[in-house]
């Protein structure tokens, strides 16, 4: 226990030594709806996908609302999907991607010229987890599982709007701004670390986690600024099949960094200096289990909104989605002796009388 408390202090002394700031109307973070991932039992396969909703017109100057707009509303939508394969008791393997429907920002006063939207494919993150403690007794079970991923940028990037000149009839192009591209176009290398502590004769759990991506270049000389999160969640279940979990997030991204040679050519369409934010959520999440399926409900509520210059905030962000776990080879339990305890989730964890299974709650199962 006290090794899990002295990584506890460390997950949340390093993630303030970061800073932050972001894009408008959303997270700087490419991974939707996948705040608290530990590691999955071996050879378990889980199917995940969820769908992100984000709308907002709300404007601030440092922590105020501000009446002054550059743009009537932004919106986006995506459809979040993630392939996860535990590899052993202690490494999970995912490949994650995701597509948006629709990433659109409406000019102010519904200008069309100035009205950008776009769909498509965004990011692939190839995301191994590795736990690198586990404590599993019957009244208390504690984990700390870390992670190092990969993105990759697959959608466009450059994607520009054309305006028609009226007296020559050409057309010229520009890019479109950084909230409405499908990605960063860049590389990106993300840092991840969750902590848990559940009690199973309570039903009651305790989940801590950091993320710190390091952003990179993309190919019209940006960089977005460095994005970093830290996240408490406290949760029960009732019933053996609901879940209730409350969280609270604290998100920072520093401002985008231009190369200076990419001023030798072309202005970039924003102002830099409106790019970055600090923002605190409270974040509310329902789920329900029955047998193999999940299905989850969350929507991030922001009780604190910081940006450097004026810039939209966040209003409406809210994420449904379903998850799918199951083994890929026969269940372990059939070589667990006759009359004691199996857990029908995670056949791995067994005991010789009654208990809760130390990872997802659920009583053990006698073994016929």
């Amino acid at each position: 226990m006290k090794v899990y408390i002295l990584m506890l202090f460390s997950l949340v002394f390093l993630a303030n030594q970061a800073f932050a700031q972001c894009c408008a109307g959303g997270s700087g973070s490419p991974i939707a709806g996948g705040t608290s991932q530990g590691v999955l039992s071996s050879k378990q396969i889980e199917l995940n996908t969820n769908f992100q909703y984000i709308n907002t017109n709300n404007f601030y100057t440092e922590d105020k609302p501000d009446t002054l707009k550059y743009f009537d509303n932004f919106h986006s939508s995506y459809q979040y999907f993630r392939l996860a394969y535990g590899v052993t008791e202690k490494l999970t393997m995912s490949i994650e991607t995701g597509n948006f429907f629709l990433k659109e920002e409406i000019g102010l006063n519904n200008d069309p010229s100035k009205t950008y939207n776009t769909s498509g494919i965004g990011d692939l993150i190839i995301f191994p987890r590795y736990e690198v403690f586990n404590l599993k007794k019957n009244k208390i079970g504690a984990e700390i599982t870390v992670g190092l991923g990969y993105k990759i940028p697959l959608g466009s990037y450059n994607d520009s709007t054309g305006n028609i000149e009226p007296f020559s009839g050409q057309t010229f192009y520009v890019t479109n701004p950084q909230a409405v591209q499908l990605t960063s176009g860049a590389q990106d290398i993300i840092f991840y670390m969750f902590n848990a502590v559940r009690f199973p004769a309570s039903n009651f759990r305790i989940f801590a986690t950091g993320m710190y991506i390091k952003k990179g270049w993309n190919p019209l000389g940006e960089r977005l600024g460095d994005f970093s999160s830290v996240g408490l969640f406290a949760g029960k279940t009732f019933f053996e099949k609901l879940g209730i979990t409350l969280q609270l997030r604290r998100e920072w991204t520093d401002e985008i960094t231009l190369n200076n040679n990419i001023l030798l050519y072309a202005y970039p369409n924003y102002d830099v200096d409106a790019t970055g934010f600090t923002k605190v959520f409270v974040t509310p999440q329902l789920n329900f289990t029955q047998g193999k399926f999940t299905v989850y409900g969350l929507i991030d509520i922001p009780v604190y909104q910081y940006v450097t210059k004026t810039q939209v905030g966040t209003e409406l962000q809210a994420t449904v989605g379903l998850s799918f776990r199951f083994f890929a080879m026969k269940s372990s339990a059939e070589n667990i002796p006759v009359g004691n305890y199996s857990c029908p989730m995670h056949p791995e964890i067994t005991s010789s009388f009654e208990s809760k299974c130390p990872k997802c709650g659920m009583d053990l199962e006698k073994v016929k």
